[in-house]
Parts: structure tokens; sequence; C-alpha cells
């Protein structure tokens, strides 16, 4: 079992791509601008950053108005002994992703893959839930769970949303989510939001024997998110969700080992760090940190969705959620990929092609609440279109004898 952690760079530089790497490894761990008395070879040697490999690359600089004559394109590994961190999270992400984006000798940098031992497995729980027990807690064996967002995403009150969950409920959808910017507004309370829409819930299930997931969005501070855990569980819920980025890694693992509902993690903020082709970091290396945390669910963003990302990415974030987290081993620690943003009937075949599993969330606001014959045609439509995916059929053919995908087929454009 490796005692050593690495991370891959997309980088540009005007110098020799050895001497930016050789910056961004002293940067990262024990260089400084000038030498310092006393400093030992032996402690660079032991806790010094390791260059394990540079891969220069032929295709045309992006982070530069240099011309590109001037400027080398590279791959580079950087990797650091597991003693200058410990088994900690927040300080490995300082140090593959905290000054090093500030050295001077490079005009492009991002972190494009991160190399975590196994060993983090004694020190996190990861995802306690995972797809086995999504399933289990919502009560779906088999095929993808479809789901929605509470919309508006502001405005409601406990009870319009209790109202709006009943429908959501009738017409038979399997996962429901908080939007991310509903938390404990003063329009909607969290406790009266949890007692309205648990209370409406609880009545389906006992009349149908059919489960609902919600997940309650809980962020906040600490002690906050911790109650609120606890007023979900203790209410009846099944699921509790949180912003990742903006609660961080050292609050979610403290979730994790409190939590008793699986974990819905929302990625909103990520275009923060990803959106530039030439800086930031890409959801291979970002989503690891939070899965070996403790996220059950992960956003993903969707096929051909309303943001910015290529369906390429998407696809290659989806697929990260179930590969394996560690690069030496250990538990395999897959998660649900949640699939969302202008998600409609016509993303299901690809969507399946990409994953060849049903084993992820499919969550439609628009693509069911504004199906043109309601909310129970809505939620037809899309398990019509997954079922002809799966069975390999032309959405065009499934239609013939499905009214609800008929009409989904024609009120989204493709």
């Amino acid at each position: 079992m490796s005692h050593r952690f690495a991370a891959t760079y997309l980088i540009e530089t005007s110098l020799n791509p050895q001497d930016a790497a050789a910056e961004m490894a002293g940067e990262s761990s024990t260089a400084t601008f000038v030498a310092i008395p006393g400093e030992r070879a032996s402690i660079a040697e032991r806790h010094g950053a390791r260059i394990d490999a540079i891969q220069e690359l032929e295709t045309p600089p992006v982070g530069s108005n240099r011309s590109a004559a001037a400027i080398r394109r590279c791959h580079v590994t950087l990797s650091w002994p597991l003693e200058n961190t410990g088994t900690s999270l927040p300080n490995m992400l300082a140090t593959a992703a905290g000054n090093i984006f500030d050295v001077q000798s490079v005009s492009a940098l991002r972190l494009v893959d991160i190399h975590l031992p196994a060993v983090l497995a004694d020190a996190y729980a990861g995802p306690q839930f995972g797809v086995e027990g999504t399933r289990r807690m919502a009560q779906v064996v088999d095929g993808p769970l479809i789901g929605t967002i509470v919309k508006p995403s502001v405005g409601l009150t406990p009870q319009e949303t209790a109202e709006l969950v009943g429908r959501l409920a009738e017409g038979g959808i399997d996962f429901i989510k908080d939007d991310e910017l509903m938390a404990d507004p003063p329009h909607c309370p969290f406790d009266k939001r949890v007692d309205a829409v648990l209370d409406v819930l609880r009545r389906y299930t006992q009349r149908t024997g059919r489960e609902v997931m919600y997940a309650f969005n809980i962020t906040g501070e600490m002690d906050d998110m911790l109650r609120r855990h606890d007023k979900v569980l203790a209410s009846g819920g099944n699921c509790v969700m949180v912003s990742l980025n903006w609660i961080g890694l050292p609050a979610l693992a403290y979730l994790r080992r409190h939590s008793q509902l699986p974990i819905h993690g929302h990625r909103n903020g990520f275009g923060t760090m990803s959106r530039s082709p030439e800086f930031g970091v890409d959801f291979q290396a970002w989503h690891k940190f939070f899965r070996i945390a403790g996220a059950d669910h992960i956003h993903v963003n969707g096929l051909d969705n309303k943001f910015y990302e290529s369906n390429e990415s998407v696809a290659r974030s989806a697929q990260a959620c179930v590969s394996p987290v560690f690069a030496d081993g250990g538990p395999a620690w897959p998660v649900v990929p949640v699939f969302s943003s202008k998600q409609t009937v016509w993303q299901a075949l690809d969507t399946y092609r990409v994953m060849k599993s049903t084993d992820l969330i499919y969550a439609c606001g628009g693509g069911i609440l504004g199906h043109p014959d309601g909310i129970a045609a809505g939620v037809d439509s899309i398990r019509a279109a997954w079922t002809a995916a799966i069975e390999g059929v032309s959405l065009d053919e499934y239609a013939r004898a499905r009214p609800s995908l008929a009409r989904a087929l024609g009120a989204f454009a493709a």
C-alpha cells in the first residue's frame, strides 16, 4: 500500500518544463525563495515533492497571449510523502491545489487528477449508502431513480412545498430534492418544511406502500446541519442534502460520522474551479475528496445541459463516480451520479449509453413539471424514455403506444 499521494496537472510554460515542474514541486513542499540557515539536505530528500513524470503535448496553448511557439504544454505529475500531510484531505488539498496555483513559471495550470492511497480508508468513512443503500431506502430495485427538484426554487411556503410534493408523489416520482438555494429561509423555515413535506409523504406511503426519497437541504453552520439531520431522521425522513463546496471537507466528514441517512452532495459552485480550460480543478480530481469524506450522491450536470459543460465532460464525470477512488486498491466506494440540468425524455438513451447502467438519479425539473399533460404524464414519459433506452427501441417507435412520451417528444425540443 502506497504511502505517497500524487497529482497530475496540465501546465503551460515558456520555460523548460523541467524547471517549471521543479518550481511547482518546491512550492508545494520544502523550497523557499532563499536558502535558510540550518536547512538540511535530508529534509528535502525526505519531504520534498518528487517529479514523477513530464509529458510534453503537441496541442496548442490556451492560457497565454504569447505566441504559441514560445509556450510549451505538458502534463506534469508530482508526488509527496504522506508523512507531510498525514491522512488529512484538507492538507492534501493545500499541498496539491494550494499555492502551487500561484507560481510564476506557468501561464496555465489545471489539476486534472489526484492519485490517493487506500490508507485513507482508515481515516475516512466514505459513502455510507452509495448505490445499494440508496435503492434500499428509496425502494427502487431497478431502473434509474426518476427525480425532480422543487420549483420555483425560492418563494414557496412549507404548505405550498408540501402540496407540490404530494402531487409529485401521486405522479409516481422516486426522488425529490430541495433546491440548493433552499435551506432555512424566513418564508419557508426548515422545521416547518420538514413537518409539512413528511406529513404528506407519510400519508402517501401508508396508503400506497410506496416510498419517495426526499433530500432536505441541511446546508449551514455545523451545529445547524447536525440538528437539521436529526430533525429529518426523527421525523421519518430518508435523505439529507448539502452544498459540498460551501460546507467543506471537514464538515462533510463530520456529518458523515454522525449521519444515519444518505447524503446527497450538490456541487453548486463547481464552475468557479472548473470552467476555465487553463486553470482550476477537473471533476476527476475534485470529486474523489468528497467521495472519501462521505457523500453518497454527487451531481455531475447532465447531457445537453443548460450550462457551459460539454457532453464529453459530463460523461467523464459520471463514469468517474463509479470508478475506483484509490490508486492502489482498497474499497471501491462508488457513489450515485446525479444527472440534472435541462434533462428531459431526449437524454435518456445517451445517458444510458454513457453509464451502461441505471445506477443513477435522473433529475428532471421542467422535463417533468413542464409536461403539457401534468406531473403524472411527465413522470410516465421519463420512465417510458428509459424503458425504450434499456430495450433498445427508438423513442419515436416507443411513443406510438404511449401518449405521455409522444407529447413530451413534441414539447421538449431535442
